[in-house]
């Protein structure tokens, strides 16, 4: 079922589906594999741009070597831009703890107050996938295999996909958006209560 909020249309399975990420489980694999980098707006690859010096720090060096030659973004098949990868398929902006888990660099940076910038909102939003069309965005929830461990832990700790995500939507549509989805969670409990 579909929920329209304003200009968005909002997939249900955000509120009926269960979700938190486990670091511990996944170690971060969403940003290594995948078809492609990470989807960005146009004014995320300038503040990228901008904030690379600051970054580079934190990078592994074959994800320096990467942007350095290529720039920190490419188009996807779909002519879209994204993140820019090293060979095998990890994003250029990640680092790993010494037991393989990925790190993004941009967020240490951010969490250090080297830059103001956490990180593309296509990242922090993830499992939910946002895609702009000319008079709406669409907000789908996105299951994939390596998130598993997310949603047995969401399921345990019965956490909705948008309770989760509450910083990341809220930083992407504002304050009123996201009180607008807790409403529809509301009214949606009730329907399936009268249902049962």
């Amino acid at each position: 079922m579909l929920i329209e909020i304003d200009d968005k249309i909002v997939t249900d399975e955000i509120f009926s589906r269960k979700f938190v990420c486990d670091l511990s489980k996944c170690k971060g694999a969403c940003c290594v594999e995948g078809d492609d980098g990470a989807p960005l707006e146009d004014d995320e690859i300038k503040i990228m741009e901008e904030i690379f010096p600051k970054v580079k720090p934190y990078m592994t060096k074959e994800g320096i070597a990467k942007v350095e030659k290529d720039g920190v973004f490419y188009l996807d098949r779909f002519n879209e831009p994204v993140t820019s990868l090293v060979e095998g398929g990890a994003c250029a902006f990640v680092s790993y703890d010494p037991d393989g888990t990925t790190k993004c660099t941009i967020e240490q940076a951010y969490r250090n107050g080297d830059v103001d910038w956490k990180k593309p909102i296509s990242c922090e939003l993830y499992p939910i996938r946002a895609k702009k069309y000319e008079s709406f965005t669409a907000l789908n929830y996105e299951e994939i295999d390596i998130c598993k461990p997310g949603c047995v832990l969401g399921e345990q700790l019965n956490i909705p996909v948008y309770q989760f995500l509450k910083a990341p939507l809220t930083r992407a549509y504002g304050d009123e958006f996201y009180e607008s989805l807790k409403q529809v969670h509301k009214e949606l409990e009730k329907q399936n209560e009268k249902d049962q």
